[in-house]
């Protein structure tokens, strides 16, 4: 099976949103062998909640990777996700093949749909910092 990481992992050297494959599962000795491209990493039965099977995942959890193929599905029922910067993380993860399963109508509210203004509060918390030295 695939697994995608979830937290970083330093002592395993795996990190958030690393894909693997299941390799074995030793119920003697508590372990699963996943390999991370060519490395291999045990981990005890303990240590399987940073884990998750990887069949398919988020546009959020896939950036910074590639794959060789992609299926983005989008539809109206999802419009508070029909934005054109994730459907652009999602469409630049493919490596050879990306395929768009879409209603019309929710592909054009992706494209128009730039995400708005971002409510960080980013501004005032650096004032503040600032004047907190």
């Amino acid at each position: 099976d695939k697994v995608i990481q979830n937290v970083n992992n330093y002592d395993k050297e795996v990190f958030n949103g690393d894909i693997g494959r299941i390799l074995a599962i030793d119920t003697e000795e508590s372990e699963v062998r996943i390999a991370f491209d060519e490395r291999q990493v045990i981990y005890e039965f303990g240590e399987l909640d940073e884990l998750a099977l990887a069949y398919a995942t988020s546009v959020h959890k896939a950036q910074g990777s590639e794959y060789p193929a992609v299926v983005i599905p989008l539809a109206t029922q999802h419009y508070m996700l029909l934005q054109r910067n994730l459907l652009y993380t999602g469409v630049t993860r493919g490596k050879r093949l990306v395929v768009l399963i879409a209603q019309p109508k929710a592909l054009g509210m992706a494209v128009r749909q730039t995400g708005g203004q971002r409510l960080t509060r980013l501004r005032q918390r650096l004032v503040a910092a600032s004047e907190a030295r």
